[in-house]
């Protein structure tokens, strides 16, 4: 999509200078701080108050959009949506049919993409990817070489710098373990905690087939306690 910078619509991040843009049919968008920045000959749109700057480039059919922020080197293409007040920063893609969104950041040398979803106040960064339908929420940490896929949901204040374990189908749901914390369908707690639950069944009634919920439990257990 053809735009215009306008010379007189600007805001300054630091001493850099940013343009907004104007499309060619007629609707205002973002701020660019150059044409480098968005892909003219792409359906990619910047608009809203959202930012792109220093080398970042958006292209495809991405969307950026809200107060979102995205620069340093970073990349968001193919149908990808970057907003609300997220940043992608660093090297970091965003791409595929990934959402980031919300107050979450990804920066450094970290890869989002599939249908994932990043969102809330979650960071993902380093080596770190995130991919398939995976989940990265709340106040988690996603970083060093972890690989977040399939199913998996990271939340609450998880860190995770290794690749978690994921349980397709061992029971009714899928189980996802990670840096001390096991989630079962929407149930995520410590391994103390599932260790105490299991003993009281207290989540009898949460799967169909509670017999094999607490082996893939104590599997996932013996799994992190021999990381």
């Amino acid at each position: 999509m053809e735009y215009t910078l306008l010379k007189k619509d600007t805001v300054n991040i630091g001493l850099t200078k940013l343009y907004r843009i104007k499309y060619k049919n007629g609707k205002l968008g973002g701020y660019l701080e150059s044409k480098k920045n968005l892909d003219e000959n792409s359906n990619a749109w910047v608009f809203g108050d959202a930012q792109v700057f220093g080398d970042a480039w958006v292209f495809g059919d991405a969307w950026v959009f809200g107060d979102a922020q995205v620069f340093g080197d970073a990349w968001v293409f193919g149908d990808a949506k970057v907003y609300g007040d997220a940043w992608v920063f660093g090297d970091a893609w965003v791409f595929g049919d990934a959402w980031v969104f919300g107050d979450a950041q990804v920066f450094g040398d970290a890869w989002v993409s599939g249908d994932a979803k990043v969102y809330g106040d979650a960071k993902v960064s380093g080596d770190a990817k995130v991919y398939g339908d995976a989940q990265v929420s709340g106040d988690a940490k996603v970083f060093g070489n972890a690989r977040v896929y399939g199913d998996a949901q990271v939340s609450g204040d998880a860190q995770v710098s290794k690749s978690p374990i994921n349980l397709i189908n061992a029971c009714e749901f899928n189980i996802t373990a990670y840096a001390g914390y096991i989630q079962v369908g929407c149930k995520l707690h410590t391994i103390a905690k599932w260790k105490t639950l299991n003993k009281s069944k207290a989540y009898k009634s949460l799967c169909k087939d509670y017999a094999s919920c607490v082996v893939a439990v104590k599997f996932a257990i013996s799994c992190l306690e021999n990381q």
